[in-house]
């Protein structure tokens, strides 16, 4: 089923399912939601009025009442636990996958999270404690401590009886992991390498010694970029003293590629992203608050364009028509500036720019701009000589927009591998920022080249 129909399933059974609640006909939402599967029985139950949330809720079969959770929004998440009598949350909280449980905890008023971490039992609360205890936005936060964990002098038909007897308890068994006896991580192999494997062999013959981990402190970026490299279904997670600790599951990262892609777009926008995806679900003024931010900061740096046409006052009084390409220049140079950096970004993101080299993609980009600008050129020139009625003015529109879009071009390349180098945020040099850099220096540019071939073209 394709993610469209899903996402129209969801929305007709939340329609039916309101109505047989409000109708008080709890039998007929039993049966709804039966054979619906988790994801998009957690849509619809999320979509619900408030009031309504935690009966539907309820009306799910236990072991299933979990995994509908996990799905949920971290809003409708708190909802729940508001509304849910005491006993219920310890259960549904207990019953949580730990990356699950950390990823609401993270999301809950820290007197809430000290009393549900009082009541878990205390193997689960070990666990949770000790998640919590990691860098947020790192393996070791993202990671679930449930996992199939194998000796070397194991057989087969020994290790697959372990895997039938702890798979219910675990994220994933098709990747299993080889330790010693101090949990240091020795191999790796598939489900299907087990299954296939004679029953008497040793694990130690069959498992992977080349094994690819990350440490708990690893970014989670870069471990998303570890299980999309080596197409992964999850990624071991190491301590220090090279200990098997947790594994992050490929859905862990899909979740990660989501959130870190939201944050760049709104970067790339000027908008100041919250903690997670919950922009539509703020108010008015967390929305105006979070972009005033910004465009107080833009407001400020276009006072430079402001600025640059002042000083150039006498030229603009002796040929007026050269204000009334401005807008084109400056126009063009901030859309050429935004494709480099919009290029340059997802290189760096997708690691192209770094097998590139800085310099090279720099120059690529310099040489793509100056290319650009000549070929516009073409029909600006012509344009500019019959609407200004001067070639002096035509010219100097010219020359400037080459100038201005290898500039352009440049910076949108140069400045957000400049940040990056700094170990800020690249998409922080935004289109927003290379265009009213550019605004600047092209009006400056274009000013400037017009008053030199004025002055040469004045007689005497």
């Amino acid at each position: 089923m394709s993610e469209a129909n899903g996402i129209q399933v969801a929305e007709v059974v939340a329609q039916q399912l309101e109505s047989l609640l409000e109708a008080g006909n709890y039998d007929g939402a039993k049966l709804l939601l039966g054979p619906v599967q988790e994801v998009d029985a957690a849509e619809a139950i999320g979509s619900l009025p408030r009031t309504l949330q935690a009966l539907a809720f309820r009306l799910l079969p236990k072991d299933e009442a979990i995994e509908v959770y996990e799905y949920l929004d971290a809003a409708v998440q708190q909802t729940l636990l508001e509304r849910l009598r005491s006993g219920e949350v310890l259960e549904l909280v207990e019953q949580m996958s730990p990356d699950d449980r950390v990823r609401l905890f993270d999301e809950l008023p820290a007197k809430v999270v000290r009393r549900l971490l009082a009541e878990l039992s205390p193997a689960e609360r070990r666990v949770t404690a000790q998640l919590l205890g990691y860098e947020a936005e790192t393996a070791g936060r993202l990671m679930t401590t449930e996992f199939v964990d194998l000796k070397e002098f194991h057989s087969a038909a020994q290790a697959l009886a372990i895997v039938r007897r702890r798979a219910r308890d675990t994220e994933t068994i098709y990747s299993l992991y080889v330790t010693d006896g101090s949990r240091h991580l020795t191999g790796i192999l598939s489900l299907r390498d087990l299954v296939t494997a004679d029953p008497e062999a040793r694990i130690g013959d069959v498992m992977t010694r080349d094994v690819v981990s990350v440490g708990t402190d690893t970014d989670q970026e870069e471990v998303a970029r570890a299980i999309q490299r080596y197409d992964f279904l999850a990624v071991p997670v190491v301590d220090r003293e090279q200990r098997l600790v947790g594994i992050v599951t490929v859905d862990d990262v899909i979740d990660v590629i989501e959130q870190e892609a939201t944050r760049d777009l709104y970067a790339a926008g000027a908008v100041q992203a919250g903690d997670e995806d919950d922009y539509f679900q703020s108010n008015l003024f967390t929305v105006a608050r979070r972009r005033v931010v910004w465009l107080l900061v833009l407001l400020v740096a276009n006072s430079g364009t402001s600025a640059v046409i002042a000083s150039q006052e006498l030229v603009l009084k002796q040929v007026v028509v050269l204000a009334a390409f401005i807008p084109l220049l400056i126009g063009t140079g901030g859309n050429v500036g935004a494709q480099s950096s919009t290029v340059v970004i997802r290189g760096l993101s997708t690691q192209r720019i770094q097998a590139m080299g800085a310099w090279r993609a720099i120059w690529r980009e310099a040489v793509a701009g100056a290319l650009l600008g000549l070929l516009m050129v073409l029909a600006v020139v012509p344009w500019a000589a019959y609407v200004a009625g001067s070639w002096v003015v035509a010219m100097a529109a010219g020359l400037s927009l080459v100038a201005i879009t290898t500039l352009a071009a440049t910076a949108g390349a140069a400045l957000p591998l400049l940040f990056d180098r700094l170990g800020l945020d690249p998409a922080l040099m935004s289109a927003p920022f290379i265009a009213t850099a550019t605004d600047v220096a092209g009006v400056f540019i274009y000013l400037q080249t017009a008053s030199w071939l004025l002055q040469r073209a004045a007689p005497g």
